[in-house]
């Protein structure tokens, strides 16, 4: 049976998919390396001066502080048993949807990259301790084809292809997984390219329990363009996992009366960062990742009891 896990994380995203056919789909990474972001963040805190970690409120459901405990990802890969993934997506090259990439490939390995061709420049890390020049490196090296154990797949919106939207050669089934965006035209729009958010995929996995949308940092740009090209998702969704780990980014929230999800979970932020009101006035159910800690689904079935 196929199974979702949100793992928790803190902050940004990090998502793996155990499909029917027993391939592993991972997207995002964050915390992989969370020692270094112990670390910065025990740093960070002296320097300001605060005596402990941002408590993050709720949704009246409690605030449970599992964001003071984040987990690393590779560890939980491994602590499973969930081996080798089939693919790996970087919805966007932001570093806290890559943190800790370069050692999810030496420790746990992928076979397949997913690449849109979006492209920004480095970060500076002179005397930023808080991501790994390793992880922009190997992300580099992915996106230029260099690293050969991993085929790169240069896929966009719309693409249809084997082992994900299109059965392989021999007939086997695909693992349901969609492209929603982003476009051609959303990577070569000049008013948008200087957004990498812009550029982020927007992913549709299809299970027996509906749709799950998997957004990266999608923002109003591509949110228009999802909504003008996927009519019938519209109040047709399962689960989503709020972009931009539920802050609110200075955005228009049209996406959530197209989707009308029935669970959205919000990643780890600071509350002050997230407009939960958007969800409440539309008697939209959330759950956040400072409540729950990891969450994990079977076919969408502990997100669809929730609503029982």
């Amino acid at each position: 049976m196929a199974k979702v896990h949100i793992i928790n994380v803190s902050p940004g995203d990090c998502t793996l998919i155990e499909h029917n056919s027993g391939r592993i789909t991972g997207i995002d990474i964050c915390g992989g390396n969370l020692e270094v972001r112990q670390k910065a963040a025990a740093m960070e805190a002296r320097a300001t001066g605060l005596l402990g970690l941002l408590k993050e409120g709720g949704n009246g459901g409690g605030n449970y502080r599992m964001c003071e405990r984040p987990s690393n990802p590779i560890n939980y890969i491994q602590t499973h048993g969930l081996g080798k993934l089939f693919r790996f997506i970087v919805t966007h090259p932001d570093m806290d949807h890559m943190d800790g990439i370069a050692k999810l490939h030496e420790e746990v390995g992928f076979h397949n990259f997913w690449d849109t061709g979006a492209r920004r420049k480095a970060p500076d890390f002179d005397g930023f301790f808080r991501y790994s020049e390793d992880d922009w490196k190997l992300y580099q090296n992915l996106v230029n084809q260099r690293v050969e154990d991993v085929k790169v797949l240069k896929k966009i919106a719309g693409d249809r292809f084997p082992y994900a939207s299109k059965e392989d050669e021999d007939g086997k089934s695909a693992d349901a997984l969609y492209i929603l965006a982003p476009s051609k035209d959303l990577l070569c729009d000049p008013n948008e390219n200087d957004d990498i958010n812009e550029a982020s995929y927007v992913l549709q996995y299809k299970s027996t329990a509906g749709n799950f949308i998997f957004p990266g940092d999608a923002h109003d740009a591509s949110w228009e363009y999802v909504i003008e090209t996927n009519k019938s998702l519209k109040g047709n969704c399962s689960f989503l996992l709020a972009p931009h780990h539920g802050r609110h980014s200075d955005r228009s929230y049209d996406f959530l009366d197209f989707l009308q999800p029935k669970l959205t979970v919000l990643g780890c932020s600071p509350s002050k960062y997230i407009d939960y009101n958007q969800w409440y006035r539309r008697d939209l159910e959330i759950l956040t990742s400072n409540q729950a800690g990891e969450y994990r689904s079977r076919n969408g079935r502990r997100a669809l009891r929730r609503l029982h």
